[in-house]
């Protein structure tokens, strides 16, 4: 059946070796349409970032571009502003008819950590085509922060699809008649549902927070231990909108509530350069479930990882900054975001990554 591979599935895909690891899978690795995926033990620092490319292996280039390797068995830091590669402790095996994308997890995403998964052969960034039989690496570029990391550590996530499955305009509008896909308002849908930014003051004014430019290292395994102070400027209008800093990370807010019902999973596209000068949402997906028991069933706001470009912008409340995609499931997961699981964002508004203190 096509669709993407519910938790059952893939659990069958580690089953029959078409995802193996050099060490036994771990509890919570599996997630209701992905698998979490872990780094190993050493990082290359490299001179630039790079795709293997049509008939070249990721060891190749790195013997080309490394500039040093990093043990990370005892814990080791990777720089603001530097490119590692980190080989990962999964490889894959698929069959002819299963591809895989993969994408950063939230945390990550909202640490302004870039990591991309890259392939033998590989000539697109998180995209792993039908069949592939080899190693995973991650492209780590930490943008905002230096953090401190260690082998098994969980950046990056794959998603496995079979054929395709992305909903129309108008299976959209259908399942939205049915399942109220986005709270207050009429959907907009085109090629995907889209969704805006919320800049209306929250408690004390604040609308969302800003990277700052000078910080600390962040330790990947130490959760709700550090003051957001420390890290990341609040920021507060009474006018509905922001200038956006050239160069600068931003953690705001969809207006929206957003719902995945349970046989479906959901993307978010990349950005649109006609919309403004401004990329949202590093860490894309939605897994089913999401928003889908919060607040009554009325959905979850996605939080919004956005980085400004080449030159200043006005961010307006309401205006859209980008749009999910829809898929099928190839079947319902055993287990639903946030329904039994350690989901750590159901129900969310505004909210930094789980590093920090609340």
């Amino acid at each position: 059946m096509t669709g993407v591979l519910a938790s059952q599935q893939i659990e069958s895909l580690i089953a029959t070796g078409a995802v193996s690891a050099d060490v036994p899978f771990v509890d919570g690795q599996i997630q209701p349409a992905s698998l979490d995926l872990r780094l190993g033990t050493v990082a290359y620092r490299v001179r630039a970032s790079f795709l293997a490319g049509h008939g070249q292996s990721v060891a190749q280039r790195i013997d080309e571009f490394e500039m040093h390797r990093i043990d990370l068995a005892g814990g080791a830091v990777l720089e603001k502003g530097c490119v590692y590669v980190v080989p990962l402790m999964e490889a894959l095996a698929l069959p002819d008819d299963i591809q895989a994308i993969a994408n950063a997890k939230s945390s990550t995403g909202r640490l302004d950590l870039l990591t991309r998964v890259i392939t033998d052969g590989g000539v697109e960034f998180d995209r792993i085509a039908r069949g592939y039989t080899g190693m995973l690496y991650a492209e780590i570029c930490p943008r905002s922060f230096s953090v401190l990391v260690r082998p098994g550590m969980r950046l990056n996530q794959i998603r496995f699809r079979r054929g395709r499955a992305v909903l129309t305009d108008a299976e959209l509008r259908d399942l939205h008649e049915a399942e109220t896909l986005v709270s207050g308002g009429e959907p907009v849908i085109g090629e995907g549902l889209g969704f805006s930014v919320d800049l209306e003051p929250g408690q004390g004014g604040l609308v969302g927070y800003r990277a700052k430019p000078h910080t600390g290292v962040i330790d990947l395994d130490r959760i709700g231990a550090y003051n957001p102070s420390e890290f990341w400027d609040a920021l507060r209008t009474d006018k509905g909108r922001l200038i956006l800093d050239p160069g600068a990370f931003y953690i705001l807010v969809s207006r929206e509530a957003v719902h995945i019902p349970p046989g479906y999973a959901a993307e978010m596209a990349p950005y649109l350069a006609m919309v403004g000068e401004f990329r949202v949402h590093y860490a894309g997906f939605f897994d089913p479930g999401f928003g889908h028991a919060a607040a009554g069933g009325t959905g979850a706001r996605g939080v919004l990882e956005v980085r400004c470009h080449e030159a200043p912008f006005v961010l307006e409340h309401g205006q859209t900054v980008g749009r999910l995609v829809y898929e099928r499931m190839s079947e319902i997961p055993a287990q639903l975001y946030g329904a039994g699981i350690a989901s750590n964002y159901q129900g969310q508004g505004l909210k930094l990554s789980k590093h920090f203190a609340s």
